[in-house]
């Protein structure tokens, strides 16, 4: 069965419809009356004007007989008038501005107070004119029945009263000012005459305030009526600026303590924020210690407002409280949080943590966000203020990085750089020892804060933290960074959905890549972007590939990228998305900048041929026409070369800086690499030495007795050899310490201290000067590995050295076939740096020697393949320090 279906009975006839329409527009289309013109005849003749008459009678026909809006138009072209025509506009219109005032409605007066401050801004006239002519007025309209009118006036007057000299304002301001200041007087009155006396504090000398405004003031500060006791109140700061610190700590300061145990809050905030404003003024003399105590007892107890009372007790074991007294109360530590830093100031950073810590802790740790929000905002100040205690507040700044109300977060991480590096430097005075002990906490918990932004909805928040953590390569180690940070952000970049945080993430990431001191990890990190993000599944991270480098352009050097990004970035020119060759068409300008000439020649022909490729077999319409637009950018492009160019010269500069850093990152890299290895092998050789000390000490007894059984008569020979040597060591120093140069003082000295005995052998007549040290042990160790040459461990070696120095003295010709060659015309060098003996076998085995020429500074020298056997037994066997004018 099918269900059965009623249709009402419409006819669609094609008759029917256009009727229907028919009805639809006359339904729309209503006639209603309406006004040709906005007024009638009548009133048009009335507003009309004889076009002959001038500016100044046009305005005093308008003023006497016009309407209203026609009069409100002259009082708004009061300043024009006075420009044009002075004397006729004083004489004539300003009295007709005066009696239409009297019964003018509120657009008008508002207008006539605009235009009176006007003209004396323009200085149209001068002031004695304008006292005599406008001041009248003004004072007139104070008492307006009208509260905005009566202000605008006000405001008028008071900017009035800076430029008026001092006898105008006594006799036009101050005399009729005490009539008006009586409680006799209306309330309006009572409440200008409060700001005036406030304004007038300024003009005149302190005994005259002493005597005829001070009176006033306080009877106004005993007002009856709330609203003039706080006026009156807020004035009292401008009031104690013109007597003078005496004045204000006999007069105004104790009616400022009356009026904060006053009844009316109004009046107690008023008392209290003048008080605060006051501080500056005073010295550190103004509070008694008693007094001192007292205000800060009372700003502690404002602090814990609504927490607990005064007896303990907390607030659960006593009466609800109303939701407004909750309100309030935490409306009042919202301000002690805020005025928290004054606070540091009024008792001296030094004190801080006696006297404000536990203040500070609380607020902190306020369960109401708005006060924890406040004291986010406002750490940087406190920091700044504490500069080298900094350290005391670092448990309340992982407190607030781990806040579970990421406003709390997001109002701390404004600053978060400037904060770490107060905390981790420990201010300008402190040690090492505060850097140490912040990090630990300090890393865990900015983990967790990134990860409670990234798991929020709080993009922004998430996208803001991201960037800030960039300064983190200037708090913390790398390897810190590296294991903790750096993976972090490429997981971020993988995964998150948010382009922002994404883009924030790649930045950050590129920061961390830039400051990485490990090689190592650095070729890790730039594999990963490579294989995960350009080579990716996703399209989307191909495109943030994309993104990563250009934030690698902007931070690192040319060569850098074009050494490891150049060619995978030219290898989206292949991919299959629109939307990836469309990004790298954008960004090829960028990538051509990077290159140079002729160093990087054969990336700039694989960029070429790119680009004809794209051009030949782009078939998306889009990517087409921005590749030839994208050509026509290249071909205008000039591309730098090696050397400076004027046009390059800050870009060039700017990239040989980062080149710069970059070299000095691999240069500490490798120096930590030697200082490890040297370490760890001074610890080997010194166990080593130690070892065969000992072993010596043992069988020197035994070698002893061996040698006179084995060689009748050494005795005697080995004393007339110990005698002979001991003759030649005292010649030698004695003539060493009178031939040598006071610059080669410090030459001679021996590798090993342990047990050094120094040999100098001079030759006279060649110009050279050797002077050897060496010692037993180095002999020991070095000498085994080298079968092939002469062994100097006895004193027959020291004697074949003098005799060949002899030798060549006497000008032997077998020794004269060994002197270096010098090209002719060029100066002997002189080999000035002490060599180890590594490093010299290693140079001079390979015929170089490092040496230091009169004219030449320091630099490599080849030496002839014959006289390297020369060098390495007669220098590098005694590890010794050469000190010659010229190697013969």
């Amino acid at each position: 069965m099918h269900p059965i279906i009623f249709f009402s009975k419409m006819d669609f006839s094609q008759s029917n419809l256009f009727g229907y329409i028919e009805d639809l527009q006359e339904l729309t289309i209503i006639e209603r009356p309406v006004r040709r013109s906005l007024k009638t005849p009548e009133e048009i003749e009335r507003l009309t004007v004889d076009e002959e008459l001038s500016d100044i009678e046009r305005a005093v026909y308008l003023l006497s007989s016009g309407q209203d809006i026609q009069g409100t138009s002259v009082v708004a072209n009061l300043p024009v008038l006075m420009r044009q025509n002075p004397a006729e506009t004083l004489r004539r219109v300003l009295p007709k501005i005066r009696e239409v005032l009297h019964v003018a409605g509120v657009e008008m007066q508002l207008t006539a107070a605009v235009s009176f401050l006007t003209v004396l801004q323009e200085e149209s006239v001068s002031i004695h004119t304008y006292s005599h002519s406008f001041l009248h007025i003004i004072l007139q309209n104070l008492e307006h029945r009208d509260a905005g009118v009566s202000n605008a006036w006000l405001e008028t007057l008071l900017a009035v009263i800076e430029a008026l000299p001092k006898e105008t304002i006594r006799h036009e301001i101050l005399n009729p000012l005490v009539s008006k200041a009586q409680l006799s007087q209306t309330l309006q009155s009572r409440l200008v005459s409060c700001k005036i006396m406030g304004k007038l504090a300024n003009k005149f000398e302190a005994h005259i305030i002493k005597r005829e405004i001070l009176p006033l003031v306080k009877s106004l500060c005993q007002d009856v009526e709330y609203e003039v006791r706080t006026c009156m109140c807020r004035q009292l700061e401008h009031i104690a600026q013109g007597i003078g610190t005496e004045l204000t700590k006999t007069v105004v300061l104790p009616e400022l303590v009356e009026l904060a145990r006053d009844e009316g809050s109004s009046v107690r905030l008023a008392a209290f924020e003048t008080l605060v404003n006051l501080l500056d003024m005073f010295d550190a003399g103004i509070f008694t210690p008693e007094q001192h105590l007292r205000f800060l007892e009372f700003y502690k107890k404002l602090s814990t407002l609504g927490l607990q009372q005064e007896n303990g007790h907390n607030d659960n074991q006593l009466e609800l409280q109303t939701l407004e007294q909750e309100k309030k109360y935490i409306s009042v530590r919202k301000n002690c949080a805020y005025n928290f830093p004054a606070m540091i100031v009024f008792v001296d950073p030094k004190n801080f943590h006696l006297e404000l810590y536990s203040i500070f802790f609380c607020l902190c740790h306020d369960p109401e966000v708005p006060v924890r929000y406040t004291m986010a905002i406002s750490f940087y100040e406190v920091a700044k203020l504490l500069n080298s205690g900094v350290y005391t507040i670092h448990k309340e700044l992982v407190t607030l990085l781990q806040d579970e109300s990421l406003e709390v977060l997001d109002a701390l991480v404004g600053h978060l750089p400037e904060i770490l590096e107060l905390m981790t430097n420990g201010g300008e005075n402190s040690g090492s020892e505060s850097k140490l002990l912040s990090i630990p906490d300090l890393i865990p918990a900015l983990t967790t804060a990134e990860q409670r932004a990234a798991t929020s909805l709080k993009w922004r928040t998430h996208e803001k933290l991201l960037q800030k953590y960039a300064c983190l390569p200037h708090i913390i180690s790398s390897d810190q960074i590296y294991y903790r940070f750096l993976h972090r952000m490429l997981t971020i970049i993988l995964t998150n959905n948010v382009l922002p945080v994404q883009k924030a993430a790649a930045r950050t990431l590129c920061v961390y890549l830039r400051y990485n001191r490990k090689q190592e990890q650095r070729h890790e990190v730039i594999q990963k972007l490579i294989e995960q993000l350009g080579q990716g599944k996703s399209y989307w991270n191909r495109l943030r590939f994309l993104d990563t480098c250009e934030f690698i352009m902007e931070l690192f050097s040319k060569s850098f990228f074009c050494k490891y990004f150049f060619l995978p970035v030219l290898e989206l020119t292949h991919d299959p998305v629109a939307n990836v060759r469309m990004k790298l068409c954008y960004l090829l300008p960028k990538v051509k900048s990077t290159l140079k000439i002729p160093t990087d020649k054969h990336l700039l022909q694989q960029l070429e041929l790119c680009i004809r490729k794209l051009l030949c077999q782009e078939k998306d319409k889009d990517v087409l026409t921005i590749v030839k637009r994208t050509v026509l950018e290249l071909d205008r492009m000039e591309i730098s070369v090696d050397v400076f160019q004027k046009r390059f010269y800050e870009n060039d500069l700017l990239d040989q800086e980062k080149e710069r850093q970059e070299h000095l990152l691999l240069e500490m890299e490798q120096l930590e690499k030697e200082k490890q290895q040297n370490e760890g092998r001074s610890t080997n050789v010194n166990d080593k030495m130690f070892e065969k000390k000992r072993r010596d000490s043992k069988t020197s007894s035994v070698l002893t007795k061996s040698i006179t059984l084995s060689v009748p008569g050494s005795s005697s020979g080995t004393s007339a050899g110990k005698e002979d040597k001991k003759s030649k060591l005292v010649r030698s120093q004695s003539f060493s310490t009178q031939a040598l140069h006071p610059k080669y003082s410090n030459i001679d000295k021996c590798p090993n201290k342990s047990s050094a005995t120094g040999y100098t052998s001079s030759v006279s007549g060649v110009g050279k000067s050797c002077m050897l040290s060496f010692s037993d042990d180095s002999f020991r160790t070095h000498s085994t590995g080298n079968s092939g040459n002469a062994a100097f461990l006895s004193s027959s070696s020291s004697r074949n050295l003098f005799n060949s120095a002899d030798q060549k003295n006497n000008g032997n010709k077998e020794s004269q076939s060994r002197k270096m060659s010098m090209p002719p015309g060029k100066s002997p060098p002189t080999l000035s740096a002490t060599l180890t003996l590594n490093t010299c076998k290693g140079k001079i085995q390979h015929g170089l020697a490092e040496y230091t020429a009169p004219s030449a500074g320091q630099r490599m020298e080849r030496i002839p393949s014959e006289n390297t056997p020369w060098l390495i037994t007669a220098g590098l066997q005694c590890h010794c320090a050469f000190d010659t004018n010229g190697l013969r």
